[in-house]
């Protein structure tokens, strides 16, 4: 790591960060000169900053705070390494970090050790994820009383209207794509395809699957920094909500896995359309967990304004072959490449949480056999399925009181995540929809 920095000697400042349980980046500002003793030593700071709400408020009824003395814990780099930051002027640099006890033990609290714990678990069968994420996100001009597209720097002109897969659309906002696509490169984060998609001034971008999923949770986290700053240096925002427009669709993150066994053979693959029974019982298991694991899927205020009927975001909990409209879809295509995707997360979710749910459901689904009800075909809004929690409390509730989530987080994490979202749920409530807007643009 500090090759790095001795290869980059124009880096003056760095940033050391970690991942919230909303996602949010939590650290400090370091000059470059002392950054050889955080790569040896860490850093350290509260472990209640892990917990903040998404106000970066301590959360009332924490026993982190308060009640244990609000005691440090230590952060030490992670596998990623310095990663440079290029939305900013100066020359700047990322250091990820994750937290420990001082006895070494990883923190509990930690998202990102949550998703380390799940992937150790598939290791020890000896299985590997390969996970890619696809990211949606609008461009929006913030700037006036009410959020609208941004005036596209080619023509001047502001289009108000959904182009799905519109290269005119993409075009319109050339240069900061082609800025984002450069930056992505210096950062080694590997995004492919972009498109422009059903909301106005909405996008996607895909992040390319590989058999590191801590890695594939990373990428989309520092994605979703990237283009959140890189719009900011093309004087727009570049959100992930879920659901800034009321009558345009929000934004998901699907995410896509297969499982490699010790021979690097895709366990989902039969040689056929239908794949195996391992693809069946994981499907099982993603099903199974649905419900209860909705509030990582869907842990904002707005989130729920994303899923309804008919919205393009899956509110039946099912399964289907190639059918945008179930929440677990299994694609076509080449029976090596068989896989699940996952629909029903937004792009407001943290994706280490969103990975470790996910996975840790498909494991529990293999380890148990689980076998899914019969695949629905045409339209899912027009079934009679059960239902993803309609709204927040009800999410926060499932999550709380489940008899599966334990088998994939650990117990004070499941709790940590509940008295933030009942303190969110509090506040939030007491502001209207655009403030609540306000407060979602720049953090989710």
């Amino acid at each position: 790591m500090n090759s790095w920095l001795r290869k980059n000697p124009q880096v003056r400042t760095i940033r050391v960060a970690a991942a919230d349980l909303n996602g949010q980046p939590r650290g400090k500002r370091v000059p470059a000169r002392f950054a050889d003793k955080v790569v040896s030593d860490g850093t350290r700071f509260p472990l209640s900053v892990m917990n903040l709400d998404i106000w970066g408020e301590d959360v009332d009824d924490s026993p982190l705070v308060f009640e244990s003395g609000d005691r440090d814990g230590v952060l030490k780099p992670t596998e990623r390494g310095f990663v440079p930051m290029p939305w900013l002027e100066g020359q700047t640099a990322l250091l990820p970090i994750w937290m420990y006890y001082d006895d070494g033990r990883a923190f509990d609290g930690d998202p990102r050790h949550a998703l380390s714990a799940v992937l150790k678990r598939y290791k020890a069968l000896g299985l590997t994820p390969v996970v890619a994420v696809e990211l949606e996100f609008f461009l929006i001009d913030d700037s006036g009383k009410s959020l609208q597209v941004p005036i596209s720097p080619r023509s001047g002109k502001r289009r108000k209207a959904a182009e799905i897969m519109s290269i005119r659309a993409l075009d319109a906002f050339d240069t900061f794509f082609t800025d984002l696509y450069d930056a992505c490169e210096a950062m080694d984060i590997p995004a492919d395809t972009a498109i422009s998609e059903a909301g106005l001034g909405q996008f996607e971008i895909n992040l390319m699957h590989q058999d590191d999923a801590l890695r594939a949770a990373d990428d989309a986290w520092l994605f979703k920094m990237l283009v959140k700053g890189m719009a900011r240096r093309h004087g727009f925002a570049a959100s992930f909500m879920a659901k800034p427009y009321e009558d345009y669709s929000g934004s998901g993150l699907h995410m896509h896995f297969s499982i490699l066994d010790e021979n690097g053979k895709n366990i989902f693959d039969d040689g056929g359309p239908r794949g195996t029974d391992a693809l069946r019982h994981a499907v099982g298991g993603c099903l199974a967990a649905m419900h209860d694991s909705t509030l990582v899927f869907a842990p904002h205020a707005n989130s729920y304004d994303r899923l309804v009927p008919g919205a393009h975001a899956p509110t039946g909990i099912c399964w289907a072959y190639e059918n945008r409209t179930s929440a677990v879809r299994i694609p076509s295509g080449a029976s090596a490449a068989r896989r699940i995707e996952h629909r029903v997360a937004g792009g407001d979710v943290n994706p280490y949480l969103t990975v470790a749910a996910i996975l840790g459901a498909a494991l529990v689904g293999i380890e148990d056999r689980m076998e899914p009800p019969a695949p629905i075909t045409g339209n899912a809004y027009d079934l009679d399925l059960p239902q993803v929690p309609t709204d927040w409390n009800q999410a926060i509730t499932a999550f709380e009181n489940s008899p599966l989530i334990p088998r994939i987080f650990p117990a004070e994490l499941i709790r940590n995540l509940t008295l933030t979202k009942k303190q969110e749920m509090l506040y939030m409530a007491e502001l209207s929809p655009h403030e609540q807007a306000e407060i979602y643009l720049d953090t989710v």
